[in-house]
């Protein structure tokens, strides 16, 4: 039986995070999506040179990986499908535009820096360290954008 006494309020192993309408929940995870001209060149890219894990691959138009603790899913292009009646797949037109890029936070950038050119990633600039963060850029071969960062 609880006391009425106690305001469940002032509880310090509450949670203070409202009801969310249970999302997300347990067991839910996140897959970043790009879409790729050439598939087979995109997976020889993120498995020979990223070094992700390549999942599986469906018919010739999609492949899954696993890359630092989440799903990555190359997807060739494609028009619009019923539950998504507007929305035309393609990759970047132009790689110097982009409106996101994804960024990975490594303990030594110019040692990931090295590793990756090896392997054959083509870099915007060496690594350039600004003070409180050295960072570099390289492109997928569809041209999404990649930065490896080390906070200084």
């Amino acid at each position: 039986m609880t006391d009425p006494t106690i305001d469940p309020t002032s509880d310090p192993t509450a949670d203070p995070t409202p009801d969310r309408g249970s999302f997300p929940t347990e067991g839910m995870e996140a897959t970043l999506l790009l879409v790729v001209s050439d598939l087979a060149r995109s997976v020889s890219f993120y498995r020979e040179v990223l070094g992700a894990d390549l999942y599986r691959e469906y018919g010739g138009t999609s492949a899954v990986f696993r890359f630092l603790g989440n799903w990555l899913l190359l997807v060739t292009g494609g028009g619009p499908t019923e539950d998504k009646p507007s929305v035309t797949f393609a990759p970047p037109a132009d790689p110097d535009t982009i409106s996101a890029e994804v960024t990975i936070r490594v303990p030594d950038c110019h040692g990931a820096y090295e590793v990756l050119r090896s392997r054959g990633a083509r870099f915007l600039t060496p690594p350039v360290d600004n003070g409180y963060e050295i960072r570099c850029f390289f492109r997928d071969p569809d041209g999404h954008l990649w930065e490896l960062s080390q906070v200084s």
